[in-house]
């Protein structure tokens, strides 16, 4: 096995907690391990996180990640859902798997005397899933349920529609959890075909951390890792929004005009220049109070309760979105608002005060943002998968400190893509 590739000492209220980078080979392919070892209290997690999994890869059958994750809830064929799940939850176990844009994430969280067991489930749940008849008319009874609930959903239907206009013609223009027609379209074997095909050992990594030594945290995985196949390495593709501002209405009985929009944002993970955009982002609509379009649109005119924007920057895509709501009849004023007050950011960019106060906000809420072992996990996952150095975020809280003004102002002026505002919008038109 391939030692230590990339470590980091955190110091967290007088403990050094070290993470790390290192290497688990396994029928010769070199997996990632992210870790860290965090002894104060006896709890060990572990994610296998599988690349190019997601809801990106639905393909024309909308919603199969999601459902597969599902699926995966519903514990082993030879237990079933109910003998599965009692076993964990006697040990206080909690395993689960889930599935994001562009990956598919099993977990497993224990006291660290339990944890070997939580292992020998998971390893169980990989080889065997309940992938049945019954099982998988459950989770189809239960996925078409909640998709008529977000019938009335308006903020889903606003959202989804945004998503469509902006990402049209790519992986991101469909709802994650599918629609009804593609979820009773759906059958057994498309999921049992999905899951086999992205299960493999060249797009896993794992993220672990708690009270374990690492290597006798690969010594666990090992027998489970022994039984994944092999794979392909697909490349991840990567999509920019929509820069044709497009405009989307749609009629329903409510008594709020569900405004969101959404604009390009030219900047791909990895960019050296993401420290600017997390600023400017809080500055315009990220922060909540404070930020420009909530007091242009709440404080100053008291057209909404509260309106939010940020920029989105990923490994597949990155965009531009805000939201709001405000009464029917004051739906034209609030999108013209949004539309200048985006335009003004870009031309005259911000003020030596806003600068100031976002830097106090960001550099000093970062121990909030550290605090759990959940979380520095989160952090070096992050790192690791976009391509960056363990320590990445701490290097980008020091940027943000020396950031001048003139910098900042000449990065927003050079992002006038966000002015290309597309408008998804859901209200009761007036029928006069």
């Amino acid at each position: 096995m391939k030692k230590l590739v990339l470590s980091i000492m955190i110091f967290l209220q007088g403990v050094v907690v070290a993470q790390e980078v290192s290497q688990i080979n396994v029928k010769g392919v070199n997996i990632p391990v992210v870790f860290e070892k965090e002894s104060s209290l006896p709890l060990v997690s572990v994610q296998l996180v599988i690349k190019n999994a997601g809801s990106m890869e639905d393909g024309h059958s909308e919603g199969i990640a999601k459902f597969t994750a599902g699926m995966l809830g519903e514990g082993t064929k030879e237990m079933g859902a109910t003998a599965f799940a009692e076993a964990l939850e006697f040990r206080a176990i909690s395993l689960s798997a889930y599935a994001g844009v562009e990956t598919l994430v099993f977990e497993v969280s224990a006291l660290k005397e339990q944890f070997p067991y939580g292992v020998e489930m998971l390893h169980k749940l990989l080889k065997s899933p309940n992938f049945s008849k019954e099982s998988f008319e459950k989770i189809k009874r239960l996925t078409l349920g909640m998709l008529s609930s977000k019938e009335s959903d308006f903020d889903y239907i606003a959202n989804l529609n945004l998503q469509k206009l902006i990402f049209e013609n790519t992986p991101f223009a469909h709802a994650y959890n599918g629609d009804v027609k593609s979820i009773k379209a759906l059958k057994l074997k498309e999921v049992e075909h999905f899951y086999k095909e992205r299960l493999n050992l060249e797009n896993l990594i794992i993220v672990a951390g708690g009270d374990i030594e690492l290597e006798e945290l690969k010594h666990l995985l090992t027998p489970l890792l022994l039984e994944m196949a092999h794979g392909k390495v697909k490349a991840m593709p990567y999509f920019d929004a929509n820069k044709n501002a497009k405009e989307l209405v749609i009629d329903k009985e409510s008594e709020q005009a569900y405004i969101y929009f959404g604009a390009p944002f030219y900047m791909k993970s990895g960019d050296v220049e993401a420290y600017k955009a997390k600023v400017a982002s809080f500055i315009l609509g990220e922060s909540g109070f404070g930020s420009r379009l909530m007091e242009e649109i709440r404080v100053k005119r008291g057209l909404a309760y509260s309106s939010y924007s940020r920029t989105s920057i990923g490994k597949s895509h990155s965009s531009f979105t805000g939201h709001l709501q405000t009464k029917n009849e004051n739906l034209d004023e609030a999108k013209k608002i949004v539309a200048a007050e985006i335009k003004r950011f870009v031309e005259e960019g911000v003020s030596a005060e806003e600068l100031a106060q976002a830097k106090r906000f960001l550099l000093g809420s970062e121990p909030l943002r550290n605090e759990t072992l959940s979380q520095r996990l989160s952090r070096a996952f992050f790192e690791y998968y976009n391509g960056y150095e363990l320590g990445h975020s701490k290097k980008q809280l020091e940027k943000i400190e020396a950031l001048s003004l003139e910098e900042l102002n000449q990065f927003i002026k050079k992002h006038d893509e966000i002015t290309a505002l597309s408008f998804s919008i859901v209200t009761k038109r007036d029928k006069k």
